[in-house]
């Protein structure tokens, strides 16, 4: 089941439909909202200590993801003020590092947390969680 708009990538990401919407592919490729399915479903960390890895530097996550909206919104404004090309450039380069390690961050402590707990549980749920990484790892060395 699809929304217009969606994105028709065959991975698990995420996707934004017209009205921008986060979707996410469910385990039978149909797409549901964003949040559709409990974080239980998918981390067993989370289920047993009802937080995510992230969770512990919720505040400092939020401060930093502030930051780089302001350097996103400072790039609308050099367009709109009609600033030199490579000016605007470095501060794309500079907003995209920024996200990067935002993401290397979350990343880190998404092993430490789910995957690590699921390493400790063994089996079908720790190759998952390995094979889930390993995606999300491989999406950011594309970008």
């Amino acid at each position: 089941m699809t929304r217009a708009g969606a994105s028709d990538r065959t991975d698990n990401a995420g996707a934004a439909g017209e009205d921008g919407t986060h979707r996410r592919r469910n385990d039978h490729g149909e797409h549901g909202e964003h949040g559709e399915h409990d974080a239980d479903d998918r981390c067993s960390a989370h289920a047993a200590t009802g937080r995510h890895g992230y969770s512990k530097d919720k505040d400092a996550h939020l401060k930093r993801l502030r930051r780089i909206e302001g350097q996103v919104r400072g790039l609308q404004r050099m367009v709109d003020e009609d600033v030199y090309c490579i000016d605007v450039l470095t501060q794309v380069s500079a907003s995209t590092k920024a996200l990067q390690s935002f993401a290397l961050q979350l990343l880190e402590e998404h092993l430490r947390h789910c995957v690590a707990h699921a390493a400790q549980e063994g089996g079908a749920e720790m190759d998952d969680k390995v094979e889930e990484a390993t995606a999300a790892i491989a999406r950011l060395l594309r970008t």
